[in-house]
């Protein structure tokens, strides 16, 4: 009997023995386990250090950009995608005759979803006779404005600066003509000669801003416009994204500062005699693109001494159509004229 328990004693110890030995094995595997993990992780991790740093050095990697640049060429493809997505959407709708701009109603007349063209009338202090003749002869007042701006699409407007002493007699004569006929745009600039190129950038930068329209127009206040015929000229132009329209010249470049047209930067114009070509002062037309462009780039844009070169600039490193238009001439009295001067 004693022997019996004596050998039971020793198999106890026996299993007791090899619990602890599997328990410390399974520990051990485990830790052998994460550290043979970690050791891979960082070699995968050197290892892609090292490829990065082998593109760099030697140039011999497929990868020639940085991770910024990388995620904005996807982010630009994305969007490349949507805009792709949209424009067949759009040429589906298109089809079945939906059109954004303008639609017919049951008897084939077009109407107006948005202005066919904003004319900004660049005027000045005393020159009420002028504005007045104009709203005569072809702008209109009241409620002959707005039925050109509903049944045509045309906006027209005054536009005009402050004076420097700020609410003058000047400031507040305009105020009273304002609102009697409600159709001027003030602008919050001084009123001058020597502010005419920044006064018809601001005309275009605000008229984008406030209207939608296919085009926009500066005129003078001592041009008649035909309305009809300026209506006809510019729905011809309407598929064209990015236009100037208008009687196209050069000009000369006047470097004598007593001269009535002097050019302080008549040096930077080529052969210092002659402008870049340019639509004429009296009138010219942009689309709506152009005019996007200008508001966007109101503080950015240079402008020269007269406000039809300093237009002419802004276009001359853009993709834009130059229209040399014989109807823009205001002085020439042509066939089927769309200007004329007094």
């Amino acid at each position: 009997m004693m022997q019996s328990k004596g050998s039971n004693s020793k198999v106890s110890n026996m299993v007791f023995r090899t619990r602890i030995s599997s328990l410390l094995i399974s520990m051990f595997a485990i830790f052998a386990s994460f550290y043979v993990a970690g050791r891979l992780w960082q070699d995968a991790q050197t290892r892609v250090h090292l490829i990065k740093e082998l593109d760099r050095v030697t140039g011999l990697g497929q990868s020639a950009i940085s991770v910024d640049d990388t995620l904005k060429i996807i982010a630009c493809r994305e969007k490349h995608k949507k805009l792709s997505a949209l424009e067949t959407y759009l040429a589906a709708a298109e089809k079945e005759g939906f059109t954004s701009k303008r639609s017919s109603n049951t008897d084939g007349v077009v109407s107006k979803r948005r202005p066919l063209v904003v004319i900004g009338i660049l005027t000045r202090f005393g020159s009420k006779n002028n504005r007045d003749a104009i709203r005569k002869a072809w702008m209109g007042s009241g409620a002959t404005l707005k039925k050109m701006e509903k049944e045509k699409g045309i906006v027209s407007r005054f536009v005009i600066g402050r004076s420097a002493d700020r609410g003058d007699n000047l400031d507040r004569s305009i105020d009273d003509e304002n609102r009697q006929t409600d159709d001027f745009m003030i602008l919050d600039q001084v009123e001058a000669p020597g502010e005419l190129p920044k006064k018809a950038k601001m005309f275009f930068a605000l008229a984008a801003d406030r209207w939608d329209a296919d085009f926009y127009a500066k005129v003078n206040d001592d041009v008649y416009v035909n309305i009809d015929a300026l209506g006809a000229a510019l729905t011809s132009h309407l598929n064209k994204p990015r236009v100037y329209i208008g009687c196209m010249k050069s000009g000369e470049v006047f470097s004598e500062p007593n001269h009535k047209w002097y050019e302080p930067d008549w040096w930077k114009f080529g052969d210092k005699k002659s402008y870049f070509r340019h639509a004429s002062g009296e009138m010219y037309v942009i689309s709506s693109a152009l005019a996007k462009f200008i508001s966007i780039n109101r503080n950015l844009l240079r402008t020269y001494a007269h406000d039809d070169v300093s237009a002419g600039s802004w276009f001359l490193g853009l993709d834009a159509e130059h229209v040399n238009e014989g109807k823009f001439c205001c002085s020439s009295w042509s066939t089927g004229a769309i200007c004329s001067g007094v």
